[in-house]
């Protein structure tokens, strides 16, 4: 029997926690595991990762209250044998709607972020954890992206340990290098590093720039991704004189020649869970430097070649790891890829349909 399964995500927006879920519904194995999409709206720049054998239900909802209805009315009528989602609103609004839900469909949830760090800087984050501990115990699986963020799904939010699973997040590895182009070699006196993600406080792009402030001249920035900080970085960057140093050219769907150009990518966090930008660094070759708010990067770091991933405090000891960083020759050659290979498409995918099936 196929296992119906339906992936549920608020729109095609270019969060890594939506990335992950495009990415497994796009790999999974069709024979064993039918995929389906659930989006609460189609806005956002990913609906190019959705291959057109994979059905697509669009609920046309701006807000997930006005959608739960819909959802459930559709979880209901197509019978699915399970849904997941990856994203703690979303999450907890299936959880809720567990009894509106056929008995036989389980409920598969996985957290995107840290709930010690992510929670206390979201909003109302007492009631979020109230909310945490009263819900996500009714799941039936909850897929964690660490070792640190299972202890603390069991420790700190109370989900039985038999619940859990380890899951790493996807790297379609072949797809990342196959896109970045070489050429000739060029000599240059200035350092080019490059971070990426959505434009928000978590990214802690806003005290990237007053850090890049204080560093030299010849240090050059570019920050990849949109989103609702975007007016308060540019005037940061006004405010800091660093127009001619840093840039933000926005999304892009192919930021793997940026992250494979840079000495380094950046990851300023203040809070994270695995972030997929530095995963994909990696297999561009490239070094990492992130805070050790940076999720399970820690984890990571364990499993490859010493100084690929520099985990620094931030503040002085960031500054000093980037201050060490040594420049290169640009696009004399791709860099061997740095990524472990469990991250890897084809091995994640194949690990989270064991999961699904030895779940049903």
């Amino acid at each position: 029997m196929t296992i119906k399964l339906a992936f549920v995500l608020p729109s095609f927006a270019g969060g890594g926690a939506e990335r992950v879920l495009l990415q497994l519904a796009s790999s999974i194995d069709n024979s064993v595991i039918s995929p389906n999409l659930i989006m609460l709206n189609s806005h956002g720049p990913n609906a190019y990762m959705v291959p057109p054998n994979v059905p697509v239900e669009i609920l046309n909802k701006s807000r997930l209250r006005y959608a739960i209805p819909a959802l459930v009315r559709n979880i209901r009528r197509q019978k699915f044998n399970a849904v997941i989602s990856s994203l703690g609103y979303i999450n907890l609004a299936l959880l809720a709607s567990r009894k509106a839900l056929p008995s036989s469909t389980k409920i598969i949830i996985r957290e995107a972020n840290m709930p010690s760090l992510s929670l206390p800087n979201g909003p109302r984050p007492r009631l979020m954890l109230w909310l945490y501990k009263h819900y996500y115990s009714r799941a039936d699986t909850v897929i964690c992206t660490s070792k640190l963020m299972m202890n603390e799904m069991e420790e700190y939010i109370g989900v039985e340990r038999n619940k859990l699973c380890l899951l790493s997040n996807p790297v379609d590895l072949k797809r990342v290098r196959k896109n970045i182009p070489t050429g000739s070699a060029t000599k240059s006196d200035k350092l080019y590093f490059v971070a990426a993600g959505r434009l928000t406080r978590q990214k802690g792009f806003d005290r990237l720039l007053e850090m890049f402030s204080d560093l030299p001249k010849t240090y050059n920035l570019k920050i990849l991704g949109d989103g609702p900080d975007r007016r308060l970085l540019e005037l940061k960057i006004d405010k800091f004189g660093l127009g001619d140093r840093v840039f933000m050219p926005g999304f892009k769907e192919n930021p793997w020649i940026d992250y494979s150009e840079a000495d380094a990518f950046l990851m300023p966090s203040r809070w994270e869970g695995l972030p997929n930008a530095a995963l994909e660094a990696l297999a561009c070759g490239t070094p990492v430097i992130a805070t050790p708010e940076s999720g399970a990067l820690i984890e990571v770091a364990e499993k490859i070649p010493n100084g690929t991933i520099t985990i620094a405090s931030w503040g002085q000891p960031f500054i000093s790891a980037i201050s060490e960083i040594i420049g290169k020759e640009k696009n004399k050659e791709l860099r061997a890829s740095l990524l472990p290979e469990e991250y890897e498409l084809s091995k994640v995918t194949e690990h989270f349909e064991s999961i699904v099936k030895r779940l049903l």
